[in-house]
Parts: C-alpha cells; structure tokens; sequence
C-alpha cells in the first residue's frame, strides 16, 4: 500500500511540476520572506529492521533464521520552520509515530522446521532536525532536499508482553537516526500543502540481548523507516 501512495506521490508531483512551466498568479507571494513559521504533519510509514546475523545463527540452537516483515503505521507532528537564507530553511518537526514490525523465526524442531512470529509494536516520541534545501520557486510550485538528524524515544519498548505472544526481542527506548528526503511545495492561496518521502536510518543497535536461543543468534539490529508525510503550513 506504502509503494503505490509513494509511486502516486512521484507521478503526481512530476504531473504539477510540468504544468508549472506555464505562467500564472502567484498564490501567497511573500510566503517564503517570513521568518519563521508553523504547521503540521500527517503521513504514513513503515517500520523495518536490518538483521545482522550472529554466529550462533543454524548452529547449535533451534532457532534456524529470523526474517523482518514490514508493517505500515502512520505519524503526526508539528511544524516549525526558520528562514536561513533565501534557499535554505531549518526544520524542527516533534512528533508521534506508531507502527508494528514482525519478526518471523524459523525452527528446527523434532518433526522439521515450522515458523513463529512475533509482532513488535512501536510508539515513536520523535524530535527531528532538518535542513531544508529549496530550488527555485516556479510558479506555485517549489521542489526542495531535506537531509538531518533525528532522536526517538520507544515508549512501547518496555511493555510487559504476555506468555502466549512470546518469542520475546526487547528493544532498546533511544535511537538516533539520520534522515534523507526530498519533496514538493504546493502554494494555494491560504496555505502551503507538501508532500515529502524520506528516509531514516538508525545509528545504534536496539536488541537487548538477554541470552535466549531468540537473541543469541542476532549480532546487530539497526531500525529504519521510510516516511510519507503530507504538510500542511
């Protein structure tokens, strides 16, 4: 579902970009002289992890590989934007994420290999800081970078899980990530609407080892997410 938003996005922006080209009035002509100003945020993700495999994987334990599916969640946030230059802009979009990664096993057991999984859910405290890089405005039509950092805070992490949901993986609550984007302003006459597709990659490993045939064959798990965020300011 994710791809098709992100694909119809891209298409879409490209559609605008090319209708651009033809002159016309200019909507909110002084919008980008303010110096500072504010909005919000909605927009979808989802959540994956990268898996680096220990050397313990499909030896002695029972547990023969472990796999990532990707869920789809979704995100609010507030806006807050200062003016840097005429083409540069400083970002600072607190928010909340939720979103869900299943972790699937595969295990060797008496009768041959069958497969558990196990769903971890996410809720993201999020404070990113980005720099805003603008092309120049064409008509009311503004394409632009962003690139930055970003620390979250895993308010699920901690959660008592039930016996039946178990194999259990416990996540570490902080992350700080880096975060890579682009997007399109649209300026219409009251406000300014812009879809956004960026990509954050986590810097720390967030399994907490605790020992169990589940974690000892997992060296490294770095979390990432591809965001779709649709502003509104």
């Amino acid at each position: 579902m994710l791809k098709r938003i992100i694909l119809s996005i891209v298409l879409i922006s490209i559609c605008f970009l090319a209708d651009a080209q033809k002159k016309k009035v200019l909507n909110t002509p002084k919008y980008d002289l303010d110096p500072i100003h504010f909005g919000f945020t909605v927009g979808f993700n989802t959540m994956d992890f990268n898996i680096y495999n220990s050397k313990y994987i499909n030896t002695f334990d029972s547990v023969y590989s472990v796999n990532n599916l990707r869920q789809a969640g979704f995100n609010l946030g507030i806006v807050s934007n200062l003016r840097l230059a005429p083409f540069l802009d400083l970002r600072f979009l607190p928010g909340i994420s939720f979103g869900q990664r299943d972790m699937e096993f595969l295990i060797r057991g008496n009768d041959g290999f069958y497969k558990r999984v196990m769903k971890i859910e996410s809720t993201f405290l999020e404070f990113p800081l980005t720099l805003k890089y603008k092309a120049k405005r064409i008509n009311n039509y503004r394409p632009y970078l962003i690139a930055g950092t970003c620390y979250r805070l895993d308010l699920a992490a901690r959660k008592k899980v039930k016996e039946n949901e178990k194999p259990m993986i416990l996540l570490e609550r902080h992350d700080v990530y880096y975060e890579l984007g682009f997007g399109v302003d649209y300026y219409l006459p009251f406000f300014k609407f812009s879809t956004e597709i960026k990509y954050c990659v986590g810097l720390n490993n967030v399994i907490r080892n605790d020992g169990t045939e589940y974690t000892r064959g997992i060296e490294k798990m770095v979390s990432n997410l591809v965001v779709v965020s649709f502003h509104f300011e």
